[in-house]
Formats: structure tokens, C-alpha cells, sequence
């Protein structure tokens, strides 16, 4: 009998039922997990795990360069961060530099507490449908 473990279901399942905007969030998560995750094995030495993360790290990125609906003005805006992103964690792992790896973490981190904004306000938004009938 093969034993589940109960924090990866946990995980599956709230990844299962997540919103799109909750899925984005925890990709945010994810990017800034796994920078994190680089940053501590560039310091311990941890050559490998440096790379594999920052290449999580990476794939995040691109999963939401790639899925920029670009018919909307701000979408070129969004590629463009994308790509500055994407060209630090390159040069972080070719060079193994925790203070790139920061500066990305930094921007991460901003654009996930933007995120979290957006949602709380669209959320009050939703929740503020008391409009009175037109007679």
C-alpha cells in the first residue's frame, strides 16, 4: 500500500481547486520559494541545487511571459519585466550570484504583494453589488 503524503495532497488540492488569480499567487509563491531556495545554496556551496532552482525559478517566469494576453496594453509592459527577470536568474546562474538572485527576489516579492492587492480589491469589489434597482 503505497502512503500518501498528507502536505503534498493538501498542496494538490489546493492547487486543483484554485481560482486563476489564486493560481497566479502561488506561482508568485512558487518563484520566490524557489529563489530563496538558490540564494541558500549559493551560500553553502551547493553548485547543483543553486542551478536547479533558479531553473524553477525560470520556468515560472516564462509560464507567465507566455501566457501575457497581448490584448492588452500592459502586457508588453508585463513581457518586458519578464525578460529583464529572465536575463538575471541567466546571468545569476552562470555567475552563482546570491546579489542578482536578490535584486530578482525583490522584484518577485513586489509584483506577488501587487498581486495580493489586486485580488483583495477585486474581491471587495465583488462583494459590493447592493446596488438599488432602477424604476
Amino acid at each position: 500500500m503505497i502512503q500518501k503524503n498528507p502536505y503534498a495532497a493538501y498542496n494538490n488540492s489546493k492547487i486543483q481547486t484554485a481560482t486563476p488569480a489564486e493560481l497566479t499567487l502561488l506561482l508568485y509563491e512558487g518563484a520566490i520559494k524557489f529563489t530563496n531556495i538558490a540564494i541558500v545554496a549559493i551560500e553553502k556551496g551547493d553548485i547543483e541545487k543553486a542551478h536547479n532552482n533558479i531553473r524553477k525559478a525560470e520556468n515560472i517566469i516564462r509560464e507567465f511571459q507566455i501566457t501575457l494576453d497581448h490584448k492588452y496594453a500592459v502586457a508588453k509592459d508585463f513581457d518586458a519585466v519578464y525578460t529583464y527577470l529572465l536575463q538575471r536568474l541567466l546571468e545569476a546562474n552562470m555567475k552563482k550570484d546570491k546579489d542578482i538572485l536578490e535584486e530578482v527576489l525583490g522584484h518577485l516579492r513586489t509584483m506577488r504583494d501587487t498581486w495580493k492587492e489586486v485580488m483583495a480589491k477585486t474581491a471587495n469589489g465583488n462583494n459590493i453589488k447592493t446596488k438599488e434597482p432602477v424604476a
